[in-house]
C-alpha cells in the first residue's frame, strides 16, 4: 500500500473532521435555535429552516435529534452569537460569525487567525455595510420572466433575478425566505433547490493576488478549525 494508502487515509482523515465540524455546527446552531424559539419546528421557522439545510448537507438525523432534545432540558450550554469583522489578506473584507460559550477563548481564537496572516479585526460595524443580508435561491432554468411573474403574483419582495450558466438565482432580503420559498415551491412543481440560504453578499469584490492568495488560504483554514466559528463571508476574488 506505501506512500498512496498513507496519502488516502490522510485525506479521509481531513474529511472526517470537515464532517464532524459541520455536524457540531448544525448541533450548535439547531440547539441554539431550539432553546430560543421552542423545540416545534412547525412554530419555530429558524428552527424549521436549520433542519432543511442540515438534511440537505446530509447531517445524520440522530445529531439533529440530540440537538433537540438537549434544548428541551433545562440548564445546558449557553451559547451566544458572536461576530468579529475585519480586513483579511489583500484587504479584502471579512465577517466571521460564532457560536460561543466562552467570550475570551472565541476572541482570543479568532484575533490569532487574523494576527498570524498579517490581517487587521476591526471594531463592530466596520465592513458590516459593505454587504447585503439576503436570502438566495439557485434552480435550473433559462427563463427569468416566469419567476419573476411567480413572484409578483404572491407579493415577495425580490432585490434580484438572475439567469447564467442554466441556472437561475434569485436574492431577495433575507425577511422573505419563506415566502420566497413557498412561492417558487408552489409555482414550480418538483423544484429543485441547488442553494437556498440567508447570507452576507457583499456590494463589492476585492482582488486578492500574488502573495495574498496563500495567505488568505491560510487565513481561512485557521478560521474554519476555530471549534467556535460557524460562518465565514468575504468578498475576497482570489486568482486561480
Amino acid at each position: 500500500m506505501g506512500r498512496a494508502f498513507e496519502v488516502r487515509k490522510v485525506a479521509m482523515a481531513k474529511t472526517q473532521a470537515a464532517k464532524s465540524k459541520v455536524y457540531s455546527k448544525y448541533g450548535k446552531e439547531i440547539y441554539v435555535a431550539a432553546k430560543n424559539g421552542g423545540p416545534d419546528p412547525d412554530t419555530n421557522v429558524a428552527l424549521k429552516r436549520l433542519m432543511e439545510k442540515a438534511k440537505k448537507d446530509q447531517v445524520p438525523a440522530h445529531v439533529v435529534e440530540k440537538a433537540i432534545e438537549k434544548a428541551k432540558g433545562a440548564g445546558g450550554e449557553d451559547y451566544t452569537p458572536a461576530r468579529y469583522e475585519g480586513y483579511g489578506p489583500g484587504n479584502c473584507m471579512v465577517i466571521v460569525d460564532c457560536l460561543t460559550d466562552n467570550n475570551n477563548r472565541t476572541i482570543t481564537d479568532v484575533r490569532n487567525c487574523f494576527t498570524k496572516t498579517n490581517s487587521k479585526i476591526g471594531a463592530p460595524g466596520a465592513v458590516m455595510h459593505m454587504f447585503d443580508h439576503q436570502a438566495i435561491f439557485s434552480f435550473k432554468g433559462d427563463d427569468d420572466e416566469p419567476v419573476l411573474e411567480a413572484l409578483m403574483m404572491a407579493d415577495a419582495d425580490v432585490t434580484d433575478v438572475e439567469v447564467e450558466d442554466g441556472m437561475v438565482t434569485v436574492f431577495a432580503p433575507h425577511t422573505e425566505f419563506y415566502k420566497v420559498k413557498t412561492a417558487l415551491s408552489e409555482a414550480f412543481d418538483g423544484i429543485e433547490f441547488e442553494t437556498e440560504e440567508i447570507t452576507f453578499v457583499p456590494q463589492t469584490t476585492t482582488k486578492v493576488s500574488g502573495d495574498d492568495v496563500a495567505m488568505f488560504e491560510k487565513f481561512m483554514t485557521m478560521l474554519n478549525d476555530c471549534d467556535d466559528v460557524q460562518d465565514i463571508y468575504h468578498n475576497a476574488e482570489v486568482d486561480e
